[in-house]
């Protein structure tokens, strides 16, 4: 059949990779839609209304989006990493998958900057940070650091789009989307540069909490040891979570995208980098309870109340930490396609975890005699906008897995 002759769908899907049908696509992307529609009314309700349609309150600043938001930040450190690891440190191996670790790492960070626009309370007066910076909060240095990332990222997502069938006919979108792979290594390095810094950064930001014993660090100059187990956990975790999404398209698609040595690789170097961080982080964890808040005449225990009590502890560190890595460590576990993505949902997990307890449970420890252990459950019409982000995150994919090339070896594994 001549290309003129198909349906103008068909015509811009890549040659080669045969997609499911129009009508079975549109259903999916209906539903992603519906998703959305619900997010984008509580966002409405937000906007219009303030915050307080939401649960936040004067001990819970910050509450749910946060949580989020540091949540899928440290996810999405697999693009950034995965960049280094190809361009940089040299894993040819992996530019199969660097295309679709660049996406995710796309949708990670435009999605927590869209929930931050809801979260600033007053969001036209957003650009009072860039404007007006204070020089001396982390926070300034993260805004910076992630808005410049996620430009680096169009950037890297740019090349991408040019790919597409139609697209890549124009002379100059091809000469384009040519010679920005030439020049890749500058981008991953600069995106590897910002991403380090902010994702400590978010973690410092907490360390240097003195008023809240729970989250209050020692450390290094002007870096508590949070900034580095937050950079830590985060590239430990974004390479299993880019392993996680691309295992699930796979299921969901019934095509084999990936060999599975690739993401085996990507597997061991998560497992690597997670013992790393638990080291580092059970030996936190022990001088902190032995020292830091002894000096400050508390107990371990007291920082554990419930319904967050000591079972926080060994969720993260045992469930979501000890025993994927054990997993990871395994090469038969790495080379299964069942269970090297149940191991990496459980390390994406644990950093969801431990984003969790430093966001809400710090927060909720009373400081002071008058103060009340308070507990926080978020409102619909937060947890609506958090699962708009999901679907605008699937809505992305299946846009990008149905028009572009992005996984070099479906075409090779799927003959």
């Amino acid at each position: 059949m001549n290309e003129d002759s198909l349906p103008v769908d068909h015509a811009i899907i890549p040659e080669g990779l045969p997609r499911c049908s129009l009508g079975t696509f549109s259903k999916w992307i209906f539903l992603v839609l519906l998703v959305l529609g619900w997010g984008l009314l509580g966002a409405f309700l937000i906007l219009w209304k303030g915050l307080n349609q939401t649960n936040m309150n004067d001990y819970f600043g910050f509450a749910l989006w946060i949580t989020f938001d540091l949540a899928v930040i440290a996810l999405g450190a697999g693009a950034f990493f995965t960049g280094f690891l190809t361009y940089i440190w040299g894993k040819k191996e992996l530019k199969a998958i660097i295309n679709f670790a660049v996406i995710i790492g796309f949708i990670c960070y435009s999605g927590a900057i869209l929930i931050l626009t809801l979260d600033v309370g007053q969001p036209l007066r957003s650009w009072f940070g860039f404007w007006h910076p204070n020089v001396h909060s982390m926070l300034t240095e993260v805004m910076f650091c992630i808005t410049l990332y996620l430009g680096v990222l169009m950037i890297e997502y740019a090349p991408l789009v040019l790919e597409n069938r139609k697209i890549n006919a124009i002379p100059g979108a091809h000469f384009f989307a040519h010679n920005m792979h030439k020049v890749m290594f500058v981008f991953a390095g600069t995106g590897t540069f910002l991403s380090f810094f902010h994702q400590g950064s978010l973690g410092g930001m907490y360390g240097v909490m003195f008023a809240r014993p729970f989250a209050f660090r020692e450390g290094i100059f002007i870096w508590p040891w949070t900034f580095f187990l937050f950079i830590a956990s985060a590239i430990a975790s974004g390479p299993a979570f880019t392993v996680l999404i691309t295992s699930l398209l796979q299921k969901v698609t019934g095509r084999k995208l990936v060999k599975q040595e690739v993401l085996a690789l990507m597997g061991k170097i998560s497992c690597g980098l997670l013992i790393v961080y638990l080291i580092l982080k059970f030996a936190d964890t022990i001088y902190w309870g032995a020292s830091i808040l002894p000096a400050r005449g508390l107990r371990f225990m007291d920082q554990y109340q419930n319904p967050y009590g000591f079972w926080l502890v060994v969720a993260e560190l045992g469930v979501f930490g000890i025993l994927p890595a054990v997993m990871l460590w395994s090469p038969k576990v790495r080379m299964s396609p069942t269970w090297l993505p149940v191991a990496c949902l459980l390390v994406c997990t644990g950093i969801v975890f431990n984003r969790f307890v430093f966001t809400i449970v710090t927060l909720a420890i009373p400081v002071l005699p008058f103060d009340r252990f308070v507990t926080y459950l978020p409102s619909w019409q937060e947890w609506a906008p958090t699962f708009a982000i999901l679907a605008y995150g699937a809505l992305i994919i299946s846009l990008s897995y149905r028009y572009l090339p992005i996984f070099p070896q479906e075409k090779e594994l799927n003959e």
